[in-house]
Order: structure tokens, then sequence, then C-alpha cells
């Protein structure tokens, strides 16, 4: 064989090969999810079982405060799957997704820096000087602190107001609060980062967490199946591990 057909054959095989690989990445397809903050740990999981289940997908999470969610899916955002960190905000496009449907439950607990130097251990040691960060009303979690706080008669004064739990949470390990209200979830994900107060009144306030399809869902038959996978086996024992509670 001359070189210069040796070299064409070369050639030939590499754009073969660059078409295949072409082909390959067109078939694979994108599941747009739009979770609330405080499943970061536990959907970054799930993502993980899906598409080790569906090797042809990519699963795209966008984790923010449930309420700039839905506000981006009523400006019209594409997305297969919208899942909140309580029912009220679901209800706000309750006629932009399919039959929300509950899968989890997560409560608040209160967190401070390791070795609670502000010497924190209720409630209503929230109250009066301590530099306090939480949600912002809008949000689930500032939601579920307005409401324990009120049924425990509890002013807390906060610093700072918060767009999101996991901003609530950072506060704390960084050392800019004495203490923070974040969900039980958050706290586990934090680990030895910070110290975990609980406190009974949380049960005043515990969040449903509902899932739904997007209507007009770019991928909706993956999205069904997405939803489907949360409430099932594999997602339930994946939300009990991350601290999740059961509806």
């Amino acid at each position: 064989m001359s070189k210069l057909k040796m070299i064409a054959g070369a050639v030939l095989a590499l754009v073969l090969l660059a078409g295949c690989g072409q082909a390959g990445s067109e078939q694979q397809r994108t599941l747009t999810v739009l979770a609330a903050a405080s499943l970061t740990e536990s959907f970054d999981e799930l993502g993980a079982r899906f598409t080790a289940e569906h090797p042809d997908v990519r699963v795209q999470f966008d984790y923010q405060g449930s309420s700039t969610l839905a506000e981006q899916i009523e400006q019209g955002r594409p997305a297969d799957v919208f899942a909140s960190a309580d029912e009220k905000n679901m209800d706000k496009v309750r006629d932009l997704v399919g039959g929300p449907q509950t899968f989890a439950t997560n409560q608040l607990t209160i967190v401070v820096p390791p070795g609670n130097p502000a010497k924190i251990t209720s409630l209503a040691d929230l109250s009066g000087d301590r530099a306090v960060v939480v949600c912002a009303p809008q949000v689930p979690c500032g939601s579920a602190t307005k409401k324990v706080t009120q049924a425990a008669g509890v002013q807390v004064e906060p610093v700072s107001e918060e767009n999101d739990v996991k901003s609530v949470l950072q506060k704390v390990v960084a050392g800019e609060a004495d203490a923070g209200l974040v969900y039980v979830t958050d706290a586990k994900a934090a680990g030895d980062r910070v110290q975990v107060v609980d406190f009974p009144e949380a049960q005043q306030a515990v969040n449903s967490y509902p899932i739904a399809t997007v209507n007009g869902a770019p991928e909706p038959e993956l999205a069904a199946q997405f939803v489907e996978f949360a409430r099932g086996p594999v997602g339930r024992e994946i939300l009990a591990a991350h601290g999740f509670g059961t509806p």
C-alpha cells in the first residue's frame, strides 16, 4: 500500500470517528429541572441515579429559591420539572404545571457556628441582640420561620434575610452570624461545619414539597419519568438519607 493511500485511509477513519461522536452527542437529551435550593444534595444524587438508568439523558438542575423559580416559570422560562419547597409557590404556577404531587417534607432547625459561641439553646434565644440570619419571607424557609416564631411568641430581628436557605447556612458557616434558621436537611449536609440546636416549635411549620411537570416541557416523557423516579423507591431512599421526611 502506498504512503498516500495509508494517509488517505487514516484521514477517512478520523472523519468517520468524528461523525460517530457527533451523532452520539446529538442523540443525548437534556432534562431541565428547576428545584428548591434545599434539594441540592439530594437531587444531585437523584440525577446521577436517573442518568445511570437513562445514559442518553443529561439532567440540568437549577437550584434557587422556590419563589424565584415560580416567577421564572410564570415568565415563560422553558423547563421540564419544577420541585418546590412549599405548596404556596407551586400554587402560583398551578395553571402552568401538571398535577403536582407531594414527595417529601422538611422542617426548620437552628444552626450555630462550631462551639456555639453565643450559647444558643432554644428558639427564644434568637431574640435580643443575637446576630441571626433567616430566609426572606417570600421563600418557603422564610415563611416557615415566620410561622414558628409567631406561634412561639418569639420576636426575631434578623441582621440579614436571604433569598434561599443555602445563603443562610453559608453566613453561619462563614462566622457572619450567631445563628441561622435552616432546614434540617441543610444542617445535615453541612456536617461538622455547624452545630445544630433543635427546637420543638419547628413542628408548627412542616413544609410539604410538591413536584410537577411543566406544561409545554421540551421533554414531556422524560419529565414524567423523573417525577415518578423522585416519588418512587429510589427517590424515597435518597431523600430519607438526606434527612427529608415522607409525605
